[in-house]
């Protein structure tokens, strides 16, 4: 690898107030925060891939602030207090975000998100049943609206699904494009004078008096007077204290489906599973628990085992006696943790975290991206 030249050096990595690793939602978002409370400030973000291909531009695109079963199961190892604050956190970031981007630019549409509970899930429909009335108050008080959460059953057949008993509905639940999302957010980053720059990787890092020195594979030396880490799901290569644990999820799409019933955004097996409809097709992932040894990785690749499984979804709840072509299948890679809330925080006086969004990026990671800012200009 070439050396920088002194031109290189001297145009694009000289005088560098905040570098930021990573230009997923989170780096763009800090980035943009960062500019919007000192315009003067020298930000650069890095990133090792052609694009974010982390989790930011490989996601489904759901809102996702709160499906029942996912908080049922929070309380059981979470207080209430720390459950819906995260909900809350979720709530307040996607407005961020639709205020800071359209929803005409992010093709927001507020359909609903569904639970689907199928012949074996009686238990766990009950539970949601036993929890409605309490769930609603409380989301009452944080978004405003009353009875936010629903019983949905009467569109089981309008959507076409089979071998389902009960539907319950997130009516306040919404989808966007993740590549709409991330195109705007990296074109007002550029409007701000932000920098970005592809296919640079950090191999190691220090902090001084003086800054961040960061080593990259190119064999290049990059200083800065602070630093950011926004690399969620693979944060501990170069910070392994830092609980982030990488969860690889599965995701397929088909081919345009005539005349399809399916509208708005579904979870199914305590949302493991998820599936909506976009541009006339169903894109469908998850599964990870069927293989969570395998899927517990920074790599990226598919598991036969899981696609197995969505397929077989596909074939037998989603689209019954209907053909379908799987046109295109990929993976992402979330930052997970034993708790729900990121992690933003001083590493040292040089450098801060915004890691771990939970597989809720598109809810938090404006907001994260706010926090981190924040952080990162205080003493």
């Amino acid at each position: 690898m070439p050396k920088l030249s002194y031109w290189e050096r001297q145009s694009f990595f000289s005088n560098i107030d905040v570098l930021i690793v990573g230009s997923g939602m989170v780096g763009l978002s800090t980035a943009i925060h960062l500019k919007e409370s000192n315009p003067k400030l020298h930000v650069v973000i890095i990133e090792r891939g052609s694009l974010p291909i982390g989790a930011s531009t490989r996601n489904a695109g759901f809102a996702c602030f709160g499906s029942m079963t996912e908080l049922i199961d929070d309380l059981s190892t979470q207080g209430e207090a720390e459950v819906f604050g995260t909900v809350e956190k979720r709530w307040k970031g996607l407005q961020a975000l639709r205020s800071k981007l359209s929803d005409q630019q992010l093709d927001y549409k507020e359909w609903g998100g569904y639970e689907v509970f199928t012949d074996n899930d009686s238990e766990s429909y009950q539970q949601c049943l036993d929890h409605i009335t309490t769930f609603n108050k409380t989301l009452k008080d944080i978004i405003g609206v009353k009875n936010v959460y629903q019983q949905g059953d009467n569109n089981i057949n309008s959507f076409g699904l089979h071998k389902t008993q009960h539907l319950i509905v997130n009516t306040q639940e919404g989808q966007i494009n993740t590549g709409s999302m991330m195109k705007g957010l990296l074109e007002l980053a550029y409007q701000s004078g932000v920098k970005v720059y592809n296919g640079i990787e950090i191999l190691h890092w220090g902090s001084n008096i003086n800054g961040v020195v960061v080593e990259t594979k190119e064999g290049w030396t990059i200083k800065a007077n602070k630093m950011v880490v926004a690399t969620n799901a693979f944060t501990t290569k170069l910070f392994p204290s830092i609980q982030v644990n990488p969860a690889r999820n599965q995701v397929m799409i088909t081919k345009p489906i005539a005349g399809l019933k399916l509208k708005g955004c579904f979870h199914y097996d305590k949302g493991y599973v998820y599936f909506r409809n976009i541009d006339g097709r169903i894109l469908l992932g998850g599964a990870r628990n069927k293989d969570l040894e395998n899927e517990s990785t920074t790599i990226f690749g598919d598991n036969k085992k899981i696609d197995s499984v969505l397929t077989n979804l596909l074939k037998e709840v989603i689209l019954p006696n209907q053909a379908f072509e799987i046109e295109q299948r990929w993976s992402g890679i979330l930052g997970v943790g034993d708790s729900k809330r990121p992690i933003i925080q001083k590493i040292d006086t040089n450098i801060c975290a915004a890691v771990r969004l939970g597989g809720m990026g598109v809810a938090i990671g404006y907001g994260v991206g706010a926090d981190a800012a924040k952080l990162v200009l205080s003493n």
